[in-house]
């Protein structure tokens, strides 16, 4: 077996390898730029690296860079993760030239399937089935308006190279191609080092489902059942599971099997994914190879049981897959959130800056529960501006769907992060809704049920009840405490009273409560609710059983009362004495400032163009300015109709959030 590996990544992708290696013995070797030289991958390798620059393409996709990491270090064999060079033929060649082992599918494999163009010809005369489409080039706009038209609208534009969302736009009119055609080439040119474009026919409600594959170098090869990623936001994937809900056997054995046929035609070894999407009736349209480890690996892992990093590194040995297809068993279900430093409710735009408190949910494996967490950062660490937003991928299992999703749900509300914007509250409200609890998503859910963003979600009355109750509980552990303060004067002893009222979501609860030494009846009105809980007044964590369900909320203080965050929602519950709940219901409510005729800055970023002048007049919907943020362009559009009256900022300014672009009449 390998004595060294270097890890050609970062982040979540470059801890996961690392703790295989480990496992099997193995020396692990890491590499960094600037903006990571405190990063968590650097800290678990036995080795690092520097080459270079925050900057992917001064540092992470430079190939000569890894190249000379691996001579300094004497690593026997790369594993590149997936992003970066993991697709790129000419790292492997490269690789290869130098005597060292690609952790990876061969070089032909990689070119042919890499390829969006030329990996459909290719499914097309392995008999596969495949989306309609101009597999030719694409040369500029006009030409891509030609083809969107023949081809019949809705289209995709994506990037031959593409991966990740990015390079990927949906077009609806012409209008959508000419202006997302160039915003496309642009993200893949900066992504991937490849502007290269092709159209395809858009499908409406699909499904995206994905098949894990792993092949060795001796014709073996095996499916692994599928995934279901068709949770998205902007082509990106957000929530993942394993198996499909949609899927039945015969379909799952058709797509596996194609998917292997598939990969046999290209001489494939290694772990790969090939995927499709899939209509109503369960027809299956391939999409794409890739030729890498998937970021969503983990939920496959968690119902097969096999590690497929171990397995990666076994083929590029040149060892036989000990696995045949019948030892290939899907055992309960999986669900993966992936956490993104991402504000949901600034329309999930990139958030930046200092993990000031990072605590995920305890890591744990039972027969009937399993919690995990793969990531590359912890607290204290920083999001940088240059990379992918992901924070962490959070994982559970349990032995049936139902089962997967409460243990998520738990666990989400368990994650504690604070310091930048993400996107766990919206996490737990995909959880609770009820289609996807009923197994009934498209590629369109984010969108269809989200139309206009992410503002929180409204709490059941009976839910809100239940916290209502369990802050009535807290409020007054945390007014006993504070009668117990020393060097109170004689004679001023501070009585806690028994009556409360709990004001959240808009509503108002009378509450009563009767404590003895294990914890509180809390009655409101005619239901007596039994809170019993081990917190104390500064945990930032409190699991209050309530009326014999257990509840997980994240616990902040403000004035009379408790910031409470639960279940994807961001509540203010005050807890007043009956006669200040009486004097606050008088109190005005503060209004916020005017922002109407200012465009802002939604995240911190770099202005990469200012299509407007001082003067100009600007009509509903038309852009603005450009701001790219974590390898993303954003246009920003007009809301109203308007004339612009001053210009403060220029393409090549790096802003914060907030910060005014531009000013109106």
């Amino acid at each position: 077996m390998f004595k060294k590996i270097l890890i050609a990544n970062r982040g979540e992708i470059a801890c996961r390898v690392i703790k295989t290696a480990q496992r099997m013995g193995i020396k692990t070797v890491a590499v960094y730029s600037d903006a990571d030289r405190n990063a968590l991958h650097v800290r678990m390798a036995d080795e690092a690296v520097h080459i270079g620059p925050p900057q992917a393409n001064q540092s992470y996709i430079v190939i000569d860079k890894i190249m000379d990491a691996i001579r300094q270090t004497g690593a026997e064999a790369v594993h590149p993760g997936y992003g970066f060079l993991s697709e790129n033929p000419k790292f492997a060649q490269a690789l290869e030239a130098e005597g060292v082992a690609f952790i990876g599918p061969p070089v032909g494999a990689i070119e042919a399937m890499g390829d969006k163009i030329t990996s459909k010809k290719i499914a097309q005369e392995a008999g596969v089935s495949t989306v309609p489409g101009h597999m030719g080039l694409i040369e500029d706009a006009d030409e891509a308006i030609r083809i969107s038209g023949e081809i019949g609208y809705p289209v995709m534009l994506k990037a031959s190279a593409g991966g990740g969302g990015k390079g990927m736009r949906i077009a609806w009119d012409e209008s959508e191609v000419r202006e997302g055609f160039q915003a496309s080439k642009n993200e893949a040119a900066a992504s991937f080092g490849d502007d290269r474009m092709f159209i395809e026919k858009f499908v409406t409600q699909p499904r995206h489902i994905e098949i894990q594959v792993l092949c060795d170098t001796h014709g073996n090869g095996v499916y692994l059942g599928e995934r279901e990623c068709s949770i998205q936001r902007r082509n990106q994937k957000v929530i993942e599971e394993a198996p499909s809900p949609f899927l039945d056997p015969d379909t799952r054995k058709a797509m596996g099997e194609q998917s292997l046929k598939l990969a046999q035609a290209v001489g494939y070894a290694s772990a790969g994914t090939v995927e499709f999407i899939v209509d109503g009736d369960r027809n299956f349209y391939f999409l794409e190879m890739n030729t890498r480890l998937q970021v969503e690996h983990p939920v496959t892992e968690l119902i097969t049981g096999v590690d497929l990093v171990e397995q990666m590194i076994r083929v590029a040995y040149g060892e036989k897959l000990s696995l045949t297809q019948n030892d290939i068993k899907l055992t309960g279900w999986a669900m993966e959130s992936r956490l993104y430093a991402e504000d949901p409710y600034r329309g999930f735009l990139p958030s930046i800056g200092r993990l000031t408190r990072y605590r995920p949910p305890e890591e744990l494996v039972t027969d009937m529960h399993v919690v995990r967490n793969d990531t590359g950062v912890y607290e204290g660490g920083e999001i940088s501006m240059y990379y992918d937003p992901m924070i962490a991928k959070l994982c559970t299992w349990g032995p049936d769907r139902a089962a997967a999703i409460q243990a998520m749900r738990d666990a989400l509300d368990g994650f504690e992060v604070e310091g930048i914007g993400h996107n766990l509250p919206f996490l737990s409200a995909v959880m609770d809704h009820p289609k996807f609890i009923a197994g009934e998503m498209t590629t369109a859910f984010i969108a269809e049920e989200f139309p206009d963003g992410f503002d929180g979600v409204a709490l059941p009355g009976d839910h809100l009840k239940r916290i209502a109750a369990a802050c009535a509980a807290m409020h007054r552990v945390a007014e006993i405490r504070r009668t117990r303060v020393s060097g109170r004067m004689d004679n001023h002893e501070r009585k806690v009273g028994a009556d409360w009222v709990v004001s959240l979501g808009g509503q108002t609860f009378h509450t009563h409560i009767q404590a003895d030494r294990n914890g509180a009846d809390v009655t409101i009105g005619d239901t007596t609710l039994r809170c019993e809980s081990l917190w104390t007044p500064g945990d930032p964590l409190a699991r209050v059983s309530v009326g014999g369900e257990v509840i997980v909320l994240k616990v902040g203080k403000i004035t009379q009362g408790f910031r409470i965050r639960t279940r994807g929602a961001d509540l203010k519950v005050h807890v007043r004495t009956p006669r200040q709940a009486e004097l606050a219901a008088l109190m005005p409510e503060k209004s916020s400032p005017d922002t109407s005729k200012l465009l802002l800055c939604p995240m911190p970023g770099l202005i990469v163009r200012v299509d407007v002048s001082e003067g100009d007049e600007v009509q509903e919907g038309q852009a603005l300015a450009v701001v790219e943020a974590m390898k993303m362009e954003n246009i920003l559009r007009a809301e109203k109709k308007g004339r612009v009256s001053k210009v403060n900022a220029s393409a090549g300014d790096s802003l914060a959030v907030d910060d005014v672009i531009l000013e109106f009449e």
